[in-house]
């Protein structure tokens, strides 16, 4: 599909408007990898959001408040671009929240997750793995294997305590995830994929 006819389909599909936020300034097509095949593999966004999702800038969190109705779009692009946006901005609670009570289906989540594990464009990229050597991507549900006290708080992670919607970090050893309203850094030794 050339470019002006994958920009005028996406255009006529989110009504001239960004598909993430409203805006309409700077619309352009967004491609979500690894698919990009056709309008159904990309999103319209604006000027706004498409250098914060290709990492040109920093994550606005206060902007990505429009991911509270852009998620539930019919969309399964947008629907993986608000996911995984989510996973990013998991440390606030507002995203921590509502990624837990996003829905995906099968073949979204598959679609959403391919962009977390070790791909092309690092392939030295050392994945996480938990206790088992099960590959952990962003957003999987993990369960401690032992308790483990919380540096600089008073109280102990509980062995069988349920993390979902884990964030990976810079080190493959190292997962964050929310236990007791707080962000920890988990060792992925002590995890088991849920």
């Amino acid at each position: 599909m050339s470019d002006s006819a994958l920009e005028t389909a996406l255009l006529s599909r989110a009504d001239h408007k960004c598909e993430l936020c409203g805006g309409q300034d700077d619309l352009a097509a967004f491609a979500v990898v690894p698919r990009d095949e056709g309008p159904n593999d990309h999103v319209l966004t604006c000027g706004v959001c498409r250098p914060q999702l290709q990492g040109d800038t920093d994550l606005d969190q206060n902007h990505w408040f429009c991911l509270q109705e852009a998620v539930w779009s019919e969309v399964a692009a947008v629907q993986v671009v608000g996911w995984r946006l989510l996973n990013r901005l998991s440390g606030e609670s507002w995203a921590q929240g509502l990624l837990e009570q996003v829905y995906l289906d099968e073949d979204a989540m598959v679609w959403a997750e391919a962009e977390a594990a070790p791909g092309d464009d690092n392939p030295t990229a050392v994945p996480s793995v938990d206790c088992n050597g099960a590959l952990l991507v962003g957003g999987d549900s993990i369960t401690v294997i032992k308790d483990l006290p919380v540096k600089g708080t008073s109280f102990v992670a509980k062995r069988g305590t349920l993390v979902k919607g884990i964030r990976l970090t810079d080190n493959p050893e190292h997962i964050e995830g929310r236990v007791n309203k707080v962000t920890i850094v988990i060792k992925t030794c002590f995890v088991k994929k849920a």
